[in-house]
């Protein structure tokens, strides 16, 4: 083991932990991982610049587990996330790591869920609590003692929190976690507010900084498809139908899935396996074997299952379960489009997994196209284009070889050829729907768009206030001596509220909380007052600001 996966074994990580990070198929520690691990494991204080997909969940989920004392039962370490969706994730990367744990709990605290159950957990002595930063803030109002025993604390994404406006629940939160605790930080970039916030909170912080290289996949065509989670097997089963495909792989996250999906697809007529770590290696090698002689044409896979898995005629990659990260991502697609042939790869996207694909284009440089299931017409098509290849070699001596029988059983039934014909193709078929109407009743309901992200708490005074064409049309409050009223295109109905709009500027801008007026989200537009002092130079360096992934654009508003 240590010669096969001496990266990680290196770190002299518990051989829990170890085993869990095998079993997920990493084999070699990324660059982030390589530097951060040790220090982290050594208890100092950190700042690490790193992109998202540069595999720093595992950067730190690995040795806070590996310093975690399984036998008490309390709040050990504390990670902090900007959003509901980075939060479940790294909860989910802590389950995943702590598998081969027994005794270590993990619990997702976040805005939009009932905060009794959230708590009871907290309280029952969950030892890693993932948190975003305003949901946490409203159970200490209940409890201000809740993280009176975390002795690790990070805060993933920075500058991503300042954005969204959490400064001020940051300083709460640091005001009720022991003055002893362990404090890492990551962030992509390092405003003068994050290193503000280092200066006050870290203590002689050790510096990691990594390049993320571009990765490419030039060769292959990448698209994904909007789903929701339950209705993924049928838009597999629609895919199917249109793709013209050689032979496939599907990556899926579990050993069940995969029996799952395999299951399906057999008993719609696809030649279909499973490819999982319980299945014993010389049946593997079956596998293997038959995709490669077309004995099976499609094979359903996890990650660490596929390792090593080359089949040239693969032909499409379907990622039915998003990968952890970008790198897993690419290592799935790069199973098509070998020797210089063209390759497939799609992506199956739920609502809440729309993060992540921004994070894999952002990585990889390249737009994941989104891409409809087919409509009923192109199943129609497709389905009456399989049923003539079929038949056109069967026409040609049939009449010969079995003109007497058709005679024979038109008489014996006493039907029309067109009858019977009729029959024969309702048989062929396998019951299998032939019509528009009942296509369009069986293809699965897809979202048509993605919910915009939301912030996990927001204040009666940062909500969106009532629409219409009176509130757009009302005159703007007075301004104070010595500001300017700025506007920008964006607003409520782009999903921003007043706390976005004053991170994104403190944190860009460098201005101090006082230095910045009233703040007025309407629907089309927003208006926030600066400094005049100074306005052109501030506007200048907010030019390339963006907030909820839109550029903000200031400009100084003009009243006429």
């Amino acid at each position: 083991m240590t010669q096969e996966f001496g990266g990680f074994a290196a770190f002299e990580l518990h051989p829990n932990i170890l085993a869990a990070v095998i079993a997920t198929g990493y084999e070699e520690p990324s660059a982030i991982q390589q530097q951060s691990i040790p220090i982290i494991m050594e208890g100092h204080d950190m700042i690490g610049q790193a992109q998202t997909g540069t595999g720093k969940t595992a950067a730190f989920a690995l040795p806070i587990l590996h310093r975690i004392d399984p036998a008490k039962r309390e709040p050990q370490a504390l990670i902090l996330a900007p959003t509901r969706e980075l939060a479940l994730q790294v909860a989910t990367a802590f389950e995943t790591y702590a598998k081969q744990m027994p005794g270590v709990t993990v619990v997702a605290v976040y805005g939009g869920a009932p905060m009794g159950p959230q708590l009871k957990a907290i309280r029952n002595g969950a030892q890693i609590v993932v948190a975003t930063p305003g949901r946490l803030c409203d159970h200490l109002r209940r409890d201000e003692k809740v993280l009176a025993t975390v002795n690790h604390l990070v805060l993933d994404e920075a500058d991503e929190m300042l954005k969204l406006g959490f400064m001020d629940d940051l300083e709460v939160i640091f005001k009720a976690l022991p003055p002893t605790r362990q404090t890492v930080l990551f962030s992509a970039t390092l405003p003068q507010s994050i290193r503000a916030i280092a200066e006050r909170h870290l203590r002689d912080p050790k510096h990691v900084k990594i390049q993320t290289k571009t990765q490419t996949v030039t060769a292959i065509e990448q698209a994904h498809l909007l789903v929701h989670a339950d209705q993924k097997t049928s838009a597999v089963l629609s895919l199917l139908e249109v793709e013209d495909f050689d032979a496939l792989i599907m990556f899926v996250r579990t050993k069940q899935a995969t029996l799952d999906l395999a299951s399906a697809l057999e008993a719609k007529g696809y030649k279909a396996a499973a490819l999982n770590g319980d299945i014993a290696q010389n049946q593997r090698e079956r596998v293997i074997e038959s995709l490669k002689d077309g004995r099976l044409d499609i094979v359903v896979a996890t990650d660490v299952a596929a390792r090593g898995l080359d089949v040239p005629r693969i032909t499409h990659v379907f990622n039915v379960d998003m990968p952890y990260d970008p790198e897993s991502y690419v290592h799935r697609i790069g199973r098509t489009g070998r020797a210089g042939r063209e390759g497939r790869a799609l992506l199956l996207v739920t609502p809440r997994e729309r993060r992540m694909l921004q994070v894999i284009e952002r990585v990889t440089g390249q737009k994941v196209a989104e891409v409809r299931l087919p409509d009923a017409q192109a199943v129609l098509d497709a389905r009456i284009k399989k049923l003539t290849n079929s038949l056109t070699p069967l026409v040609g001596d049939a009449e010969s070889t079995h003109g007497d029988l058709l005679d024979r059983l038109i008489a014996d039934i006493g039907c029309s050829p067109r009858a019977l014909a009729a029959a024969l193709l309702r048989k062929a078929t396998n019951g299998q729907a032939l019509t528009l109407a009942a296509i369009e009743r069986d293809r699965p309901l897809v979202p048509t768009s993605a919910p915009r992200e939301r912030s996990d708490r927001s204040s009666s005074s940062e909500r969106p206030e009532r629409s219409g064409a009176d509130r757009e049309r009302r005159a703007p409050v007075p301004l104070a001596e010595g500001r300017a009223r700025c506007r920008t295109a964006l607003g409520a109905r782009d999903g921003i509220a007043a706390k976005n709009l004053l991170g994104a500027i403190l944190n860009e801008g460098g201005l101090a909380r006082e230095a910045i007026g009233r703040i007025q989200v309407r629907d089309s537009f927003s208006l926030v007052e600066l400094p005049e002092d100074g306005l052109e130079r501030l506007l200048t360096k907010l030019k390339d600001t963006r907030v909820a992934g839109k550029q903000l654009k200031l400009r100084r508003y003009r009243e006429d």
